[in-house]
């Protein structure tokens, strides 16, 4: 009797788990309701890949798009070339007894220049004179004799053999005259040569030859060499392409203005206008020779010096202008990115024209008061949403493309 006395206690430790056991089976249900609950307020949507982070507006500059003028500006280097350099040469051989010029010297066409020793000019001179005077004698000497025989041969006094050979001699005598007086007139020259003067206006360099030195009409060397200075001209090279405009130009009478920048193109040297235009292209650079003048009252070009020429070969006038930063070039060729009213931006590909140091022309895909991004274009594509600091918000739901920005804030 005593083994079945623990049978009540085992059923009473089967008979209190039951309630434990339905609490778990309640709390299970109500987990499921609440999911369904969820899952009918939030239906599941299949992910069609990874979620877009939100791009935020970006800051910018902008500007509007002007009219106004634009010049054609052709550039190119040139070389500054004097209209005339002559190497002053003796024409005579003699002793060089004076010298009238100082290195450097701005001298006039006609300006004494140098001396060389006339005595032995003046001397051959004065002989030719005197066969001169010989030879006009006896040239007097046989025309009275002619006119002698002439009278004779009237009277058939003389034979017409004697008259023929006597007007043969006064030809001959006439001849020699004539080269008398050649020789003569070459002494003259020659004793006018001794006395050296500046064939054209310019600048002197440096002396080439001393006083006391024998000098010969033989020599390459020269007395001294003059550079003409004022005006002063500028060869540069011009793309054949744009040869045609300029000719265009030069045709209807118009004066291309040039301006010669230094070396650095910072600082202008001078101005000038066009002069010419070489009549062929050279075949091996594809480019035109050109000529400028410039006035250089102040010396400012020198020769053989190098320069930067901006010729105004023509004026675009009211065009549409934007600033350069506004340009961008890529795939789609030259485009700007176009503000929009909405905030947003795109792509506006544009066809250039000539530009300065501000502002490019632009000759299609823009109008007058169009805005363009001039700041920040690096950090933008077709679309994304840009703010100018400081300016008021964009007008909402302006505009036809509205945009990824808030795509992406609705895809989080």
């Amino acid at each position: 009797m005593d083994t079945q006395t623990p049978l009540p206690e085992v059923r009473s430790a089967h008979t209190s788990r039951r309630p434990k056991r339905s609490f778990r089976l309640w709390a299970i249900v109500l987990l499921l309701l609440a999911g369904g609950v969820l899952f009918a307020w939030h239906p599941w949507r299949p992910s069609t890949g990874p979620a877009v982070p939100a791009v935020p507006p970006q800051a910018v500059g902008e500007a509007a798009a002007t009219k106004g003028d634009m010049p054609l500006i052709v550039t190119a280097l040139g070389t500054v070339t004097p209209l005339a350099t002559v190497t002053v040469q003796t024409q005579i051989s003699g002793l060089l007894t004076e010298v009238g010029f100082q290195e450097g010297q701005y001298v006039h066409k006609g300006d004494f220049l140098a001396q060389i020793d006339p005595r032995p000019y003046q001397a051959a001179l004065e002989q030719a004179q005197g066969t001169l005077a010989r030879d006009q004698a006896l040239l007097d000497d046989a025309r009275l004799d002619l006119k002698r025989y002439q009278t004779l041969n009237r009277q058939d006094s003389v034979a017409r053999q004697t008259l023929d050979t006597q007007a043969a001699l006064v030809r001959q005598d006439q001849g020699t005259v004539l080269a008398d007086q050649a020789a003569v007139d070459t002494q003259k020259l020659n004793l006018t040569y001794c006395h050296i003067t500046a064939p054209v206006e310019g600048r002197v360099g440096l002396r080439l030859v001393d006083p006391g030195n024998y000098v010969q009409a033989s020599g390459s060397t020269g007395l001294l060499v003059i550079t003409q200075i004022k005006p002063m001209s500028v060869i540069f090279n011009v793309a054949e392409d744009d040869i045609p405009q300029i000719v265009e130009r030069m045709a209807t009478g118009a004066k291309l203005q040039a301006t010669a920048y230094d070396r650095a193109d910072t600082k202008i040297v001078a101005t000038g206008a066009l002069q010419t235009v070489d009549n062929q292209i050279d075949t091996t650079t594809g480019t035109v020779k050109i000529r400028a003048i410039f006035p250089n009252l102040d010396a400012a070009l020198f020769p053989n010096q190098f320069v930067n020429i901006n010729l105004l070969a023509d004026t675009l006038h009211e065009t549409v202008l934007v600033p350069n930063a506004a340009i961008q070039r890529g795939a789609p060729g030259t485009y700007v990115y176009l503000v929009d009213p909405d905030g947003t931006v795109s792509v506006r590909p544009v066809k250039l024209g000539p530009g300065d140091a501000t502002n490019t022309a632009i000759l299609h895909g823009l109008h007058v008061g169009d805005k363009v991004v001039t700041d920040g274009a690096d950090r933008l594509r077709d679309g994304s949403h840009v703010f100018v600091p400081g300016a008021p918000p964009p007008v909402a739901g302006a505009g036809a493309t509205k945009h990824h920005w808030h795509h992406h804030t609705e895809a989080e």
